[in-house]
């Protein structure tokens, strides 16, 4: 394994698990796919719970809101607390409290109580902002895009799993001869058991970066890779202008991945008169394009930045937001299935192109208050689907939302063009000579 010379890897060894910043990047991204597996869980089975809940289109657009809003306010403190008290205690603890209402929807007996404890999951979206922080601070300048991406966009599919999983899981379970009322119940206890059991392999054989755990570097006098971390963080990125514009940007894309992975299941039952089986494996892949196109945005944005012009970082994600944009509107007017499914994958791979090329930007914007800066554009990535979510429940239409936010997302891309850097030592410097691992 080779290691820059404050030790962050400047490269990704996949097959490797001896050294921490290898073993943080898988630890982290199969973390954050069970959070997202357990985040979006209940979209495929919507179907079958409005049924058995009575839920109207309105109560089902306020319980899509419910599960992103929340996740708003948890991604601005899970920054800072992850400066302040590093990502292993963060995840460790964002996921056994997490689990609690995942295990609790399960459990729900009225709109009311499925309301409360979907807003309660949404605090499992947090686990995005401490992923992208980990390998930030585990992985250099060269590869940070790539590793920030891959890791995401691996953890990502666990939305897509979810949506082609759950049905399966609840047809199995009905099979066993449970009724179909209990079996989303029993299905939706499986990802909550998940993360119980991550939480205790993330706490056991992961570390803060490198050098150690948070806690050990303040006891030697040493400084913290993400800076101070709490307040002084979070106040720091507020005042950085190219954080807000990839908030933006974020809502435009991750906030569209977001609204797609909550109402495509209902979108082809509704729309195109699909099964759920076949509908949840329609949505699934559009979720299963995170498997490479996130690292594929990542990657696209280290190798424009070889030169180490980080200008153009800005570019790529300018041209991937513009690809976006065009191909949402396409899907918004497609009129048959087939076409719609194609131009799902086909706007579905800009669009998690240009969130890996979002957070291959986010290390560069202010070093010394990344948890900040993380928290802040993560957050816009749900402000983004909140926003979505009110607009169909305004409409009350998906194909007519859709159009709308195609326009939104093309406005948008003049925010990516709009963050402009001057050169950075470490962007600009060639990598640092490659030394054996210990």
């Amino acid at each position: 394994m080779a290691h820059t010379l404050d030790n962050k890897a400047n490269r990704i060894n996949l097959f490797s698990f001896d050294t921490a910043p290898m073993r943080a990047f898988h630890l982290t991204w199969v973390a954050f796919f069970i959070c997202f597996f357990a985040w979006f869980a209940c979209a495929p089975l919507m179907p079958v719970i409005k049924g058995e809940l009575g839920l109207s289109m309105e109560q089902i657009a306020n319980i899509n809101i419910a599960a992103v809003a929340i996740t708003i306010f948890v991604r601005l403190l899970i920054g800072p607390l992850c400066d302040r008290y590093g990502p292993r205690k963060a995840y460790t603890g964002l996921l056994l409290l997490g689990s609690i209402p995942v295990l609790g929807v399960a459990m729900a007996q009225s709109y009311e109580s499925f309301l409360l404890f979907r807003l309660g999951i949404g605090a499992v979206g947090a686990s995005f902002v401490i992923t992208q922080y980990h390998t930030s601070v585990m992985f250099g300048p060269k590869v940070v895009g790539t590793a920030n991406a891959a890791a995401a966009g691996w953890g990502n599919s666990g939305g897509g799993a979810a949506q082609a999983l759950m049905p399966l899981l609840l047809t199995a379970v009905t099979m066993l001869g449970v009724s179909q009322a209990l079996g989303w119940r029993l299905a939706l206890v499986v990802p909550g058991l998940m993360m119980i059991v991550m939480a205790f392999f993330y706490w056991r054989y992961t570390q803060d970066c490198p050098a150690g755990n948070y806690d050990e570097l303040r006891a030697r006098g040493e400084a913290l890779p993400g800076g101070k971390g709490g307040w002084a963080s979070f106040a720091s990125a507020c005042r950085n202008y190219r954080a807000w514009l990839l908030f933006v940007t974020y809502g435009a894309c991750f906030g569209i991945e977001i609204f797609i992975h909550n109402i495509a299941a209902v979108y082809y039952v509704e729309h195109f008169g699909l099964s759920l089986g076949a509908a949840g494996l329609a949505a699934g892949s559009f979720g299963l394009l995170a498997l490479f196109a996130r690292a594929l945005g990542g990657w696209l944005s280290d190798r424009s930045a070889r030169s180490g012009n980080l200008n153009r970082r800005v570019t790529v994600l300018f041209v991937l937001m513009i690809g976006e944009g065009l191909g949402l509107l396409w899907f918004a007017q497609a009129d048959g299935v087939v076409y719609a499914v194609i131009a799902m994958l086909c706007f579905g791979l800009f669009t998690h192109m240009a969130c890996g090329a979002t957070y291959a930007l986010v290390p560069f914007v202010a070093p010394k208050a990344l948890g900040g800066v993380a928290g802040i554009v993560g957050a816009g990535g749900n402000v983004g689907a909140v926003a979505a979510g009110f607009l169909m429940k305004g409409t009350g239409d998906i194909a007519q939302t859709l159009t709308i936010l195609s326009v939104l997302v093309l406005a948008s891309s003049l925010c990516a063009i709009a963050v402009r850097f001057t050169m950075t030592p470490s962007e600009a410097a060639p990598a640092a000579p490659a030394v054996s691992a210990a």
